[in-house]
């Protein structure tokens, strides 16, 4: 990518952007009296505000980058996995959202604790804590890079990345410190603007640079089945299929969004259960269609770059930097970092919230709502943005496979996070030990199928073990890391009543 198209005016743009989002941020966390404010917003936020924050949560730089290169190489078969998603948004409202809401809960691992007890609660709160400390250091890492762009050349190279990843970070610490989750609710609603006025931009400008604008754009994608949706091929090893899709992309998206503490938080945050239920169903289709916006234009990409040899990831951002005009440079820019600034608020909070009443309150004997508890719960955002911030500058500039390790994380623990609460749902005789046990099980062995590929290959001896796990595409991860959860924890169940009745 070139760096000398990056004009004044997308200057202008992009520092106006953090400068204000900054600023609304600290506004509105100026009248905050306790830790209910600070982490739930006194659950006061609108659905239709709560439906944006969540689908600004869980698009990143990462999203915004790569889901265009998905057309370029292939069709619009990602959308099955998004249609998987609406459906387990379905159950997460119909199942998991009522029990949220019979008490006055801040944290999703609440919940275990009454069913289970207070250490199946601190064990999944660790849990969350460690993967999404990973997983959001390295988001933003890759929502730094656009900033490295523009301030390159100002800097000796060794110091560009660092720089943009501090410059990042300092300014998401502060507003998120500041202004809690009713900042991080109303910034991440300007975010998803910003985000998706920037893909309707990228569209609308694709279209002017292919000859015949967009009615030759769908008809030589139309020819060459670019915009096909559904493949009904049932075997494991391809993500993008109806059969992993729907049933694999539903599964995912109950834990990513029924027992994951940043999606969870914010359904919190809503005025009532059915505000929340509102919230989450529609934020499935806003994603649905965001995706088909940003495939679409990786369409529009496959025409414009034709027989393209570049690596998909690379392809869009080529496109902001070398053909857009100025102005649109740096809206676009401002969109990466709008996506990935909106993650990185929530993970703060959410992981704040987490330490605070999960382990600091039950510690300290506190009260939830005292002076004590909201002031060590900004502490504790303070020292995660930190954390995520420091995490960003220890990934080495070019490394991918780090950044597919990590990202991979999330995949294999989500299973075991959704499997425990499924357990205390409809396995009635489970206990606390059982919850534990499961759990542990289900980490531990997803950790070998998600590794399956680079353990194989770097040991050979393991191959003829591993071997079936090792082309399982991602969608069937969580699935498979909540069947072993239940399993192993259904089974613990039996044997510690067999050994007690012995």
């Amino acid at each position: 990518m070139t760096t000398s198209r990056f004009g004044i005016i997308d200057f202008l743009v992009l520092v106006v952007y953090l400068a204000g989002t900054t600023a609304l941020g600290i506004w509105l966390g100026r009248n905050q009296k306790n830790s209910t404010d600070y982490f739930v917003a006194g659950r006061n936020i609108p659905w239709w505000a709560v439906m944006f924050s969540i689908v600004a949560a869980e698009t990143s730089a990462l999203t915004f980058i790569s889901v265009p290169g998905l057309a370029v190489i292939g069709d619009f078969g990602f959308l099955q996995v998004c249609m998987g998603y609406v459906v387990g948004r379905v159950v997460v409202a119909t199942v998991l959202l009522p029990r949220y809401f019979e008490g006055e809960l801040v944290t999703a691992y609440a919940l275990l604790e009454t069913r289970f007890g207070p250490h199946a609660r601190r064990f999944t709160s660790i849990v969350f804590m460690a993967t999404r400390g990973m997983a959001d250091s390295v988001r933003v890492f890759a929502s730094a890079i656009p900033i490295a762009i523009v301030i390159g050349p100002a800097l000796p190279r060794q110091w560009v990345m660092p720089a943009a990843i501090v410059v990042l970070g300092v300014l998401t610490i502060i507003y998120t410190y500041r202004g809690g989750m009713r900042a991080v609710v109303w910034t991440e609603l300007l975010q998803a603007g910003v985000y998706a006025t920037g893909g309707l931009a990228a569209a609308y400008i694709v279209g002017t640079a292919v000859d015949g604008g967009w009615s030759a754009i769908l008809a030589s994608a139309g020819s060459e089945h670019k915009m096909r949706v559904f493949d009904f091929y049932t075997g494991f090893d391809r993500p993008h299929t109806a059969f992993a899709g729907i049933i694999g992309g539903a599964v995912l998206t109950m834990a990513s969004h029924g027992a994951d503490q940043t999606i969870v938080q914010r359904m919190l945050s809503a005025r009532s259960l059915r505000d929340a239920q509102k919230a989450i169903i529609g934020s499935g289709i806003a994603v649905l269609c965001l995706m088909t916006l940003f495939l679409t234009v990786g369409v529009g990409l496959w025409k414009y770059y034709p027989g393209t040899t570049a690596a998909p990831d690379t392809i869009f951002p080529t496109f902001i930097f070398e053909r857009m005009p100025h102005g649109f440079i740096g809206l676009l820019v401002a969109s990466i970092v709008a996506a990935t600034m909106s993650t990185h608020s929530g993970a703060i909070n959410s992981l704040a919230a987490t330490t605070t009443h999960d382990i600091y309150v039950p510690l300290s004997k506190h009260a939830p709502d005292d002076a004590a508890t909201f002031k060590a719960g900004r502490w504790f955002a303070l020292a995660w943005g930190c954390v995520l911030t420091f995490g960003a500058l220890l990934f080495p500039e070019g490394k991918t496979p780090v950044v597919v390790i990590a990202l991979s994380i999330a995949s294999f623990t989500q299973g075991a996070l959704l499997g425990g609460f499924v357990l205390g749902i409809f396995v009635k005789r489970a206990r606390q030990r059982d919850a534990i046990v499961g759990m542990a099980v289900g980490i531990a062995v997803m950790a070998f199928v998600v590794f399956a590929k680079p353990l194989s290959a770097a040991y050979p001896s393991l191959a003829a073990a591993l071997g079936p796990f090792a082309n399982v595409a991602w969608p069937w991860y969580v699935l498979i890391g909540t069947t072993i959860t239940v399993t192993a924890g259904t089974i613990s169940s039996f044997v510690g009543r067999a050994r007690a009745a012995a």
